[in-house]
Protein backbone atom coordinates (compact mmCIF):
# COMPACT_ATOMS: atom_id res chain seq x y z
CA UNK A 1 0.00 0.00 0.00
CA UNK A 2 1.28 3.45 -0.86
CA UNK A 3 1.85 6.40 1.45
CA UNK A 4 -1.50 8.10 0.87
CA UNK A 5 -4.01 9.29 3.45
CA UNK A 6 -7.30 7.46 2.91
CA UNK A 7 -9.45 10.39 4.06
CA UNK A 8 -7.71 13.46 2.66
CA UNK A 9 -5.74 11.99 -0.24
CA UNK A 10 -2.48 13.60 0.91
CA UNK A 11 0.62 12.21 -0.84
CA UNK A 12 4.36 12.64 -0.64
CA UNK A 13 5.75 15.84 -2.17
CA UNK A 14 9.05 16.24 -4.03
CA UNK A 15 11.55 18.98 -3.29
CA UNK A 16 15.23 19.69 -2.97
CA UNK A 17 17.89 19.41 -0.29
CA UNK A 18 19.83 22.66 -0.56
CA UNK A 19 23.37 22.79 0.79
CA UNK A 20 25.18 25.91 1.96
CA UNK A 21 26.89 26.01 -1.44
CA UNK A 22 23.40 25.96 -3.05
CA UNK A 23 23.88 22.42 -4.44
CA UNK A 24 20.47 20.85 -4.97
CA UNK A 25 19.60 17.17 -4.71
CA UNK A 26 16.12 15.68 -4.94
CA UNK A 27 14.31 14.56 -1.81
CA UNK A 28 10.84 13.47 -0.71
CA UNK A 29 8.59 15.05 1.90
CA UNK A 30 6.57 12.07 3.17
CA UNK A 31 3.16 12.39 4.80
CA UNK A 32 2.91 11.76 8.54
CA UNK A 33 0.70 8.65 8.41
CA UNK A 34 -0.66 6.46 11.19
CA UNK A 35 -2.78 3.33 11.17
CA UNK A 36 -5.82 3.86 13.40
CA UNK A 37 -8.93 1.85 14.26
CA UNK A 38 -12.29 3.60 14.54
CA UNK A 39 -15.65 2.35 15.77
CA UNK A 40 -18.68 3.15 13.62
CA UNK A 41 -21.75 3.09 15.87
CA UNK A 42 -24.22 3.20 12.95
CA UNK A 43 -22.78 0.01 11.41
CA UNK A 44 -21.64 -1.45 14.76
CA UNK A 45 -18.20 -2.37 13.43
CA UNK A 46 -14.56 -1.38 13.66
CA UNK A 47 -12.66 -0.09 10.62
CA UNK A 48 -8.92 0.44 10.20
CA UNK A 49 -7.77 3.48 8.24
CA UNK A 50 -4.33 4.73 7.24
CA UNK A 51 -4.69 8.46 7.84
CA UNK A 52 -2.52 11.54 8.23
CA UNK A 53 -2.27 13.18 11.63
CA UNK A 54 -4.03 16.26 10.28
CA UNK A 55 -6.95 14.02 9.28
CA UNK A 56 -6.98 12.65 12.83
CA UNK A 57 -7.38 16.19 14.17
CA UNK A 58 -10.28 16.69 11.76
CA UNK A 59 -11.91 13.45 12.94
CA UNK A 60 -11.57 14.58 16.56
CA UNK A 61 -13.25 17.85 15.62
CA UNK A 62 -16.16 16.76 13.37
CA UNK A 63 -16.44 13.02 14.11
CA UNK A 64 -15.62 9.88 12.16
CA UNK A 65 -18.98 9.57 10.38
CA UNK A 66 -18.87 13.13 9.06
CA UNK A 67 -15.24 12.71 7.95
CA UNK A 68 -16.05 9.48 6.08
CA UNK A 69 -19.10 11.09 4.48
CA UNK A 70 -16.95 14.03 3.30
CA UNK A 71 -14.27 11.69 1.91
CA UNK A 72 -16.89 9.68 0.01
CA UNK A 73 -18.32 12.85 -1.52
CA UNK A 74 -14.83 13.75 -2.76
CA UNK A 75 -14.41 10.24 -4.20
CA UNK A 76 -11.57 9.20 -1.90
CA UNK A 77 -13.36 6.28 -0.20
CA UNK A 78 -15.50 3.57 -1.74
Amino acid sequence: MSRVCELTGKRAMVGNNVSHAMNRTKRKFNVNLIKKRFYLPEQEEWITLKISTSALKTINKIGITAAIKEAKSKGLLK
